[in-house]
């Protein structure tokens, strides 16, 4: 599977040498050590500058041949690109991993540490970072004329610690050896503007006078697809003064003074989601919006001004993706750009901006949707405040139209005309975009029918359903490359980019040898979670025991607490009868509770302080264990999510927008327990009702408990498990006797519960033990183990793109399969 070399002309190619050689060459040459002197980051580096001029070759090549062809260009924004180590992903997809492999081994080196010795860039933090990681790689694979813009963050969110069973936030610190895979564009600086005040003149031209400014600079990332054969670009925007120094003030003696404005413009480019309850952390949090969106915006127009030269076709050679509200801003942007820089009037500039963009929706929770105080956002950004009052004027009189009621109208504007605090980016989003999508079916309906009800009632075409997937390179060839060999082995190397060619290890599933090579697989994956465990935690577990995971970002709506309580029911059963037919069950948990979350952060405490009662008990042994594993990233995924047994899926049904996750566990081998949430139910359709397990209340029984605010004490009484749980943690049990360190968990729980924790844990718990039955059936177990892999080729991202390139961006590409 090695890839052809890439020709940059007809005559000559740049790569004559092996890639060891290459790889040595770099190390003298570009890292500056010989072999006798160098670490495992020096070769990492040196073989990562190799393969980076491999890429660089297929990377002009489709630049080339994008611009020759005048391929419509797809370009998406996003805050967040969770694109984890790089190294053995473009290996894979140039087809060079054999060759480093033999290679390394040639120089002695160990192949793990040598690859592991990059750090995860940190550039995002959950689902919506993976989601766009994914769609880069996929973009490329089919043949998207795709670019990534985002924001290159020299902290990235966080690093988590745990101290005290408490999470600590850290700086992180993934630039500080440099990154291999980047080129800085020092030509690419654009200014972006915040502040000030506008004048008109006599025609009643608009004019912004910016009060201040930052400069975007650009660092560029290719990104290789399946074979190398296409490869996209992500540009990430770092931010720096705007001028230089004050060298008098300095020289003054008044250094801070001085650098003032140098540290003000670079924290923009600091840190993913500044804390935002404080006002300075708000003001922080929309510049970094407006930087990242106008800088890219500004890009791509003259990237379109090199093949075009009326903005009037826009739409039909550009599509913009909003990967959710961060980016919404482009909207008032775009047609300032139009009208204030190119002399359109507002009508034309908005029909423009509206055949160019759109809009991903993630999220069902009213406070998630992005909304500004409409004070800070006019000392910000007056023009675009002016703007949007126009966008809502135009919007109104469409509506006055399609004859709907002037309350309702008010409603749905970007800013309510008789509570004018806010500036709703969802609704700004929904309105300035050709089509908006949702990430699941279930998703997609209900915001038909909740968040954008409205919305949709006036356009009743523009919402439209993308459901997620992932892509097999990572999350199947790279990841498990035990379980990719054995599949490959059985029916070809065609799924890597074809992944519903899976569906044809399905007759093996009951294949008694077949299902004994596949637990082997398994079996490995799980001793070497295990061994990351012990390493990271020293916590020693079963190899033998269910592998119980569930790896998400902290919040309640995604129900970890639900998990915990579980967890503590189960250990007071073990603990009242230790000598019963207990099934051996390891629960692992891992994921970031943002810094101002205070609730998500107690339940990381409360996980901790439950694993440390537990694995130290005596009278439970190996029969339970609890893990908690700080600092969540890509990198500690591609080792869990292979090892797991069963994933936890557990989302109060209606919350979660799609889930990607949940696709990687089951590709992967891994049972899924879940509710009818997010591409739960699609997972359901096509793996069937048996091999996977739904549990708890749909979502329109949530939300009619929700709206009749049933009170969730009632079932409690009627539940002695769920009482014993709610004592303990309230008499110290878990907390070493400290009966105030819950007690707001406890109030959440039993006199609230949103999230609807109480009604559905007993149908959790009996699903729980149905699954333990299961495990100890191990040629069934096995069996619906093989059928997840089997039938989760539609989850694929390259099906995702596909559907997003016809549906949405009209844009071309390849088709799938060899």
């Amino acid at each position: 599977m090695n890839a052809m070399p890439h020709k940059i002309d007809d005559t000559r190619e740049l790569h004559e040498d092996s890639l060891g050689e290459s790889v040595l060459r770099h190390l003298i040459y570009s890292v500056g050590k010989d072999k006798a002197h160098a670490d495992a980051r020096d070769w990492n580096v040196a073989l990562s500058l190799a393969v980076r001029d491999r890429m660089v070759e297929g990377w002009i090549d489709t630049t080339r041949r994008i611009y020759k062809n005048k391929q419509k260009r797809v370009y998406y924004l996003s805050m967040e690109f969770m694109i984890g180590r790089m190294l053995e992903d473009n290996l894979t997809n140039l087809g060079l991993l054999s060759e480093a492999k033999t290679f390394l081994k040639s120089q002695n080196l160990d192949v793990t540490t040598v690859i592991n010795a990059e750090q995860d860039a940190a550039l995002g933090n959950g689902g919506l970072g993976r989601l766009a990681a994914c769609f880069m790689d996929s973009m490329a694979t089919t043949g998207v004329a795709g670019m990534g813009y985002g924001i290159r963050y020299q902290h990235g969110i966080f690093r988590q610690a745990v101290e005290d069973g408490w999470q600590v936030e850290e700086p992180e610190d993934w630039l500080f050896a440099g990154n291999s895979w980047e080129f800085r564009r020092p030509e690419v600086v654009y200014e972006i503007g915040f502040g000030g005040h506008v004048t008109h003149d006599e025609d009643g031209k608009a004019t912004w006078h910016p009060s201040e400014s930052v400069q975007a600079v650009a660092f560029d990332m290719p990104i290789a697809g399946w074979e190398g054969d296409h490869v996209n670009t992500l540009r990430l925007w770092s931010a720096r003064q705007s001028g230089m120094m004050n060298l008098d003030t300095f020289n003054d003696g008044d250094f801070m003074a001085a650098a003032r404005q140098q540290v003000l413009a670079e924290t923009i480019s600091k840190v993913l989601y500044p804390g935002d309850h404080t006002p300075q952390g708000r003001e922080l949090r929309l510049k970094q919006e407006v930087f990242f969106t106008s800088a890219s915006l500004h890009d791509l127009l003259r990237r379109f001004f090199a093949n075009y030269d009326n903005l009037d076709t826009l739409g039909d050679h550009v599509a913009v993706q909003l990967n959710d509200t961060h980016p919404a801003i482009a909207v008032p942007e775009l047609i300032r750009i139009l009208m204030d820089d190119h002399g359109y009037d507002f009508d034309h500039a908005l029909k423009i901006t509206r055949e160019t963009l759109h809009y991903t929706n993630h999220t069902l929770l009213p406070e998630a949707l992005e909304k500004w105080p409409r004070d800070l956002f006019e000392q910000i950004l007056p023009r675009h405040l002016q703007i949007i009052n126009m966008i809502d004027g135009a919007f109104y009189r469409e509506a006055i139209e399609k004859g709907l009621d002037h309350h309702i109208i008010a409603g749905i504007q970007a800013i309510h005309p008789h509570q004018q605090d806010w500036v709703r980016m969802g609704n700004l989003a929904f309105i300035g975009s050709r089509k908006v999508n949702g990430v699941s079916a279930l998703h997609t309906e209900l915001m038909k029918q909740t968040v954008f009800h409205d919305l949709h009632t006036m356009y009743p075409d523009k919402i439209i359903n993308q459901t997620n997937g992932v892509t097999p390179r990572r999350w199947l060839l790279e990841c498990n490359p035990g379980l990719s060999d054995l599949v490959t082995e059985q029916i070809g190397d065609g799924w890597i980019d074809d992944l519903e060619q899976l569906k044809e290890i399905e007759p093996l599933a009951t294949d008694a040898d077949f299902q004994q090579r596949y637990m082997a697989v398994k079996a490995a994956n799980k001793q070497r979670l295990a061994d990351m465990v012990k390493t990271r935690t020293g916590v020693i577990l079963n190899s033998d025991a269910i592998f119980d995971v569930q790896i998400k970002r902290i919040h309640e709506y995604k129900r970890q607490h639900m998990n915990i309580l579980e967890t503590i029911a189960l250990y007071n059963a073990i603990k009242a009868n230790p000598d019963g037919d207990w099934q051996p069950r390891v629960k692992i948990f891992a994921g970031k509770a943002a810094p101002s979350y205070f609730f998500a952060k107690l339940i990381i405490k409360l996980i901790n302080d439950v694993a440390k009662v537990v694995n130290n008990d005596p009278d439970i042994g190996d029969k339970l264990k609890v893990v908690f594993l700080p600092n969540y990233n890509v990198s500690m995924a591609e080792i869990l999510i292979p090892g797991a047994d069963l994933s936890e899926q557990i989302s109060t049904a209606g919350f979660e927008a799609s889930g990607t996750g949940n696709m990687k566990f089951a590709l992967n081998g891994a049972l899924t327990i879940g509710t009818l949430d997010g591409a739960n139910v699609e997972m359901l359709e096509h793996v069937d009702a048996e091999n996977i397990f739904i549990f708890g209340m749909n979502a329109d029984e949530v939300a009619e408990r929700q709206h009749r605010r049933a009170r969730p004490s009632e079932i409690i009484k009627t539940s002695p498990a769920l009482q014993q749980v709610m004592t303990q943690i309230g008499d110290g049990t878990f907390s070493d006797g400290d009966t105030d360190r819950y007690r707001d968990f406890l109030s959440n729980v039993t006199e609230h519960d949103y999230f609807q924790v109480v009604p559905d844990f007993q149908s959790y718990w009996d699903m729980q033990r149905h699954l333990d039955a299961l495990y100890g059936q191990s040629e069934k177990w096995a069996e619906k183990t093989i059928l997840n892999t089997a039938r989760m080729g539609w989850f694929s991202s390259d099906r995702t793109i596909r559907s997003y390139a016809d549906q949405i961006w009209r844009a071309p590409h390849k088709t799938s399969g060899p």
